[in-house]
């Protein structure tokens, strides 16, 4: 056995110890206390770098989140994934790696579960075996467990990036080139409804909060959101965050719910992170009566399948309008299509560009920009009525 495995055993059997010993209502500084006090007694034989160690591994199994610190520590980790107690993978760079970090048993993933979810009012159980949640820094966290969860916990942490990347970022990263962001820009200004699509992980969060930022200053913003993510730079921006029941199953407050009050927030601009359900037809409705230069995402695998898609939600709601009606609506609503994808090197680019026409069955995508192998191409002029719009907001 290498040391850092002895080190881990000799913590967990130091942290059994320490439970049952202790009394539940000590403070955390006391408990760093304890912890010295008892490594000092049973690890003795130790040199001082390796007690020092020794406190950490306990501190980290008694009230921190165990072996995930080091990498939620890392800046460069997007995303950590524990697939049970035996594997725990992190994205860097777009890319997915396994890292040497692995809890012992389900009971100490388990436990770093419950410390997270504990001081956010939150639980899992096997009436309630998943939770998604925000953490106080703004990441992201999903938890399944068994019976759901086969082979163990699973936790999903996204994190959060406190100084969101900007327009400039994303010609840097490669996500657009510098004429697709001016072209961009001014369609936000010229208030064209924007819809960007693309896979999980593509980066339409990020491109979407990069869109905003063309927003012009004197206006007024409201963004909603299921986990709030999006950071605009303007002065009058209403952030709202949509709100899952209780434990007792009461208290929740949808997207579609926040769609509706932000029409009566006199907003010159709705933003909404992801259109996911019953709040598309809402949010058509908001796009097509007054409140054009909107922007949203939507998952989808092309421009074409991201107008299908926002058609299919409109009709979760329910009312029994006619699938032409939404149709008609979408063509109304949605002027643009910005297509992300995540390529196989982890890139995050913007792929295609489309307009949304009016054809005989309701709107379709006619393709402005797009990759050809491996340079981007202007694949058709502007629509007449896309141009005179551009063409206003120039003058």
């Amino acid at each position: 056995m290498d040391t850092a495995a002895a080190l881990d055993e000799l913590a967990a059997a130091l942290r059994e110890r320490l439970i049952a010993d202790a009394g539940t209502d000590a403070a955390e500084g006391d408990l760093h206390d304890r912890i010295r006090a008892l490594v000092d007694r049973e690890a003795a034989l130790l040199d001082a770098a390796a007690r020092a160690e020794l406190v950490a591994r306990v501190a980290e199994r008694s009230f921190g989140l165990g072996p995930l610190e080091p990498l939620l520590a890392d800046p460069a980790v997007d995303e950590v994934m524990v697939n049970g107690p035996g594997a725990v993978w992190v994205e860097r760079a777009g890319r997915i790696e396994r890292t040497e970090v692995a809890f012992a048993t389900d009971d100490d993933v388990r436990h770093a579960i419950e410390r997270i979810l504990a001081p956010l009012g939150r639980r899992v159980d096997e009436a309630e075996p998943l939770c998604d949640a925000r953490l106080p820094d703004g990441s992201r966290v999903n938890v399944i467990i068994p019976p759901l969860a086969l082979d163990g916990p699973v936790l999903t942490i996204r994190r959060f990036r406190r100084h969101g990347l900007g327009e400039s970022d994303l010609v840097e990263l490669g996500t657009w080139s510098p004429p697709l962001r001016d072209f961009l820009a001014r369609a936000v200004r010229a208030r064209l409804s924007i819809l960007v699509s693309g896979g999980t992980g593509s980066g339409k969060t990020t491109t979407l909060n990069a869109l905003s930022s063309f927003v012009p200053l004197g206006e007024r913003i409201v963004t909603i959101e299921d986990t709030a993510e999006l950071r605009l730079q303007q002065p009058h921006v209403v952030r709202l965050e949509a709100r899952p029941p209780s434990v007792e199953g009461r208290g929740e407050v949808t997207i579609r719910r926040l769609v509706r009050n932000a029409l009566r927030m006199r907003p010159d601009r709705i933003v909404v992170g992801e259109v996911r359900g019953a709040e598309a037809l809402d949010m058509l409705s908001a796009m097509s009566t007054g409140h054009d230069g909107s922007l949203c995402t939507v998952h989808a695998g092309s421009p074409a399948e991201a107008l299908r898609r926002l058609e299919t939600l409109a009709l979760m709601a329910g009312l029994g309008l006619p699938h032409a009606a939404i149709r008609e609506q979408v063509a109304d609503a949605v002027d643009l299509v910005v297509h992300q994808a995540r390529l196989a090197g982890g890139a995050r680019r913007v792929v295609a560009v489309a307009e949304v026409v009016r054809v005989a069955g309701g709107p379709a995508a006619r393709e402005l920009y797009g990759w050809r192998g491996d340079r981007p191409v202007w694949r058709a002029p502007l629509g007449d009525t896309l141009a005179r719009r551009l063409s206003e907001e120039a003058a």
